[in-house]
C-alpha cells in the first residue's frame, strides 16, 4: 500500500480545502507508480500462461519500457521492446537502462509504430516471437483494470473524500479508478496531451469490456500546456516552486502537468470549500533523465536520477 500524505499549501488554506497525495510514486524503487500496478496482473498472467517473454511498445523515453524492462528482469522473463524511434536513441538515458536490465529493443519507424493496436501486425508479433506475452503501450488493458482499482481499495481504507485527481495518458489509469470507485467519487482525469475525445472513448472501450455503467468521471482536456511532453518555463518554475515547498518531487509531463491544472482549477473555484481532495502522483521520474540530457531542464534544480552503469 502506498502512503497518503497530507500537503499544506497556502492556497489551500485560502481555499478552505483539504488536499492529500497518494504517493504511488513510492511504491517500488524502480518500477513507480501506475506503471507497478497496470503491469501486475500482466505479469502475472504471462507467467500463468507459461510464457517466457514480454513484449510491449513506447518512444524512446517511456516509462512503460523502462518499467517493462525492470520487471521483466525480476520475474525472470526477457523483455522486448518495440520502440518508436532511430537506433541511436539506444544510448540515451532511458533505454540504457532498459539494455542494462536485459531488454532486447526493435526500433520501427512511425509509419510501423502506428500499427501497434493493428490486430494483423500483433499476429505477426506474437508469430514472430511465439513466447511473448504482448502487452499494449502503456500498459493499459484489461488486466491493468484490476491493479489500478487498489489504489481505491487502499484509499477506502485511509481516508473518507471527495475528490480524486490523476493525470491521465493512454487511459487505463483512469479507466481503473473508475471501474473500482462504483460512483462513490468525483474522478478528475488532466489529459497530459492534446487530443479531441479519443481518452474518453479509450477508457469507455476498457469500461465496456468490463461492464461498467458509471458517470462520475470526467476528463478534463483544456491542461495539456501546449501538449504531450511539452511545457512552458513558467510551468516548470510553478512544479518546482510547489516541490520546494511540499517536499514532494513532481516531473512536468504527467503528475506535474495535473498537479498545475489542479491549482489552476483551486484558483477558478471549481472545489466547494471543505471538499478533501486526492491527487494521484503516478510517478514517471525517471523521466527527468531524458530531459536532463536534453536539455530540457535544469539537472541542479530537478531530482534527476543516475544514469546506467556502464554508459
Amino acid at each position: 500500500m502506498s502512503s497518503l500524505n497530507k500537503i499544506n499549501y497556502p492556497a489551500f488554506s485560502k481555499h478552505q480545502v483539504e488536499v492529500f497525495i497518494k504517493r504511488d510514486d513510492l511504491i517500488h524503487p524502480i518500477i513507480s507508480g501506475n506503471k507497478w500496478r497496470k503491469l501486475k496482473y500482466n505479469l502475472k498472467a504471462a507467467k500463468e500462461m507459461g510464457k517466457t517473454q514480454i513484449l510491449s511498445f513506447g518512444g524512446a523515453y517511456s516509462n512503460h519500457i523502462h518499467a517493462l524492462a525492470y520487471a521483466g528482469k525480476i520475474n525472470n522473463l526477457d523483455a522486448i521492446g518495440i520502440i518508436r524511434g532511430e537506433p541511436h536513441y539506444r544510448n540515451n538515458f532511458t533505454l540504457t537502462w532498459a539494455t542494462h536490465w536485459g531488454m532486447t529493443l526493435e526500433f520501427v519507424d512511425r509509419k510501423t509504430y502506428k500499427l501497434r493496436h493493428n490486430e494483423e501486425y500483433l499476429a505477426q508479433l506474437q508469430l514472430q516471437y511465439p513466447d511473448a506475452y504482448i502487452i499494449p503501450e502503456g500498459g493499459s488493458n484489461h488486466l491493468a483494470l484490476p491493479g489500478v482499482g487498489e489504489v481505491i481499495t487502499e484509499l477506502n481504507e485511509q481516508l473518507e473524500y471527495d475528490y480524486l485527481l490523476t493525470p491521465v495518458g493512454s487511459g487505463g489509469t483512469l479507466a481503473g479508478l473508475i471501474n473500482a470507485d462504483n460512483n462513490q467519487h468525483n474522478l478528475l482525469g488532466i489529459a497530459v496531451l492534446k487530443q479531441d475525445g479519443y481518452l474518453a472513448d479509450e477508457v469507455n472501450l476498457l469500461l465496456a469490456a468490463q461492464a461498467s455503467n458509471l458517470d462520475n468521471w470526467k476528463i478534463l482536456n483544456q491542461f495539456h500546456r501546449g501538449g504531450y511532453g511539452k511545457y512552458k518555463t513558467a510551468d516548470a518554475q510553478r512544479i518546482l516552486q510547489f516541490s520546494q515547498q511540499t517536499g514532494i518531487p513532481f516531473e512536468p509531463v504527467y503528475s506535474g502537468k495535473m498537479l498545475l491544472a489542479f491549482l489552476d482549477l483551486l484558483e477558478q473555484g471549481y472545489f466547494q470549500a471543505g471538499a478533501k481532495i486526492v491527487l494521484l502522483h503516478t510517478g514517471g521520474l525517471q523521466g527527468l533523465g531524458g530531459m536532463a540530457e536534453r536539455g530540457l531542464l535544469n539537472a541542479d534544480e530537478w531530482p534527476v536520477p543516475e544514469r546506467a552503469p556502464n554508459c
